[in-house]
């Protein structure tokens, strides 16, 4: 049961990481206004790198499982935990607790713990 939860974790992970790269093009860097040029173009890099590194996260859950290594499995589920539970505390400090991202990510958080 606690791989098909640490599996679940890894598609959650997966699907925010989705939403959070999508978002970032369509809602935030279409009204946003950087100068110059080049710079917009960095931060929006810097933004989907983060969208990649959550991909590679959820892939990492996903896989876990089926290592066959309660040492991979420990530091997996550590590693993602810590990253997308600053990632969440980020988004709800930012957001004042009011954004849906900071759920997700906890989400995500509480799925991969569960499924340790």
């Amino acid at each position: 049961m606690r791989d098909i939860i640490l599996q679940c974790a890894g598609v959650a992970g997966i699907l925010v990481a989705l939403i959070h790269g999508a978002l970032g093009e369509t809602k935030v860097f279409a009204r946003a206004t950087i100068q110059p040029e080049n710079l917009r173009t960095l931060i929006r890099l810097v933004w989907q790198a983060g969208t990649v590194a959550w991909i590679g996260g959820g892939v990492l859950l996903l896989v876990a499982p089926s290592l066959g290594s309660e040492s991979a499995r420990h530091w997996i589920v550590a590693t993602i935990v810590a990253v997308y539970g600053f990632a969440a505390a980020a988004n709800a400090w930012w957001s004042r607790g009011r954004g849906f991202g900071w759920k997700a990510l906890g989400a995500v958080v509480a799925l991969a713990v569960a499924g340790y």
